[in-house]
């Protein structure tokens, strides 16, 4: 009896501890195990219009959204301009200083501290006109260098040269003979162009120039006139052939005809 007695009191301490011990487990879990996180699934339904969208827009916010215009800023490409520079003009600004206030670009040029390139004759002009009568006008172009000074040497004048100034591309020298090679070199601090085959020229007279044109007039006249008397000569002959063929051929169709006399 005392048995059975013991046996309901442990059971009922049993039955009363043990809901405290699961509601503890229960918390014990909960606070060690890590949330459970589910993702958003959200559903597309298809792109409204844009009177949709504002109604939509509307019913969270006071006032639709200020759609900005999207500026477009158009790209301009500029071919680059080769600046007006022409190189056989007289006192013209330099390429460099062109360059620098237009942007324009310049050909390439040799700097100062090396000697210039050759510059490019143009013409040897005799002057017919004015004081200056009889002398020879040199011409030429200045070369993508930087010059100084030109100046002008004269074949056979025993190394006397003329000088003219850098902006300059014309000077004078005095009557030449046919043949004269006369050459122009550019000066600057590091020394003198070389002599090349354009900076050099050798003077034709204009007179032997005509000279050579009226020469080959007349030989042209005088071809012609040999070719006019050659085609006559030829012609004549043609036409006493023809000639002769006919007389043979009337010879012939008459009976009473011979060559040596009447029968």
């Amino acid at each position: 009896m005392m048995s059975l007695s013991r046996n309901l009191a442990a059971l009922l301490l049993f039955l009363s501890v043990s809901p405290l011990m699961h509601s503890h487990i229960f918390i014990h879990a909960a606070s060690t195990s890590p949330p459970i996180t589910r993702s958003r699934i959200i559903f597309l339904t298809g792109l409204g219009s844009d009177a949709d969208y504002e109604d939509e827009y509307a019913d969270s916010h006071s006032s639709p959204p200020e759609l900005l215009p999207s500026v477009k800023t158009p790209l301009l490409h500029q071919e680059p301009q080769l600046c007006q520079y022409n190189p056989c003009m007289e006192n013209q600004e330099p390429c460099p200083h062109l360059s620098s206030k237009t942007g324009c670009l310049c050909p390439g040029i040799s700097g100062a501290d090396e000697p210039p390139h050759p510059p490019r004759i143009q013409a040897l002009l005799p002057v017919s006109e004015g004081v200056n009568r009889g002398k020879i006008e040199v011409q030429w172009c200045a070369p993508s260098s930087v010059v100084s000074q030109y100046r002008v040497v004269v074949e056979g004048s025993g190394g006397d040269a003329l000088q003219f100034g850098g902006g300059l591309r014309q000077g004078l020298v005095g009557s030449l003979e046919v043949g004269t090679k006369v050459c122009v070199e550019a000066m600057n601090s590091a020394g003198y162009s070389s002599p090349s085959e354009f900076s050099c020229k050798r003077y034709d007279s204009p007179q032997s120039s005509d000279h050579k044109l009226m020469a080959w007039v007349i030989g042209g006249g005088i071809a012609l006139l040999l070719l006019l008397v050659i085609a006559a000569v030829i012609l004549w002959k043609h036409q006493m052939c023809q000639k002769a063929k006919r007389d043979s051929t009337d010879g012939l169709g008459n009976p009473s005809y011979s060559t040596e006399g009447t029968l």
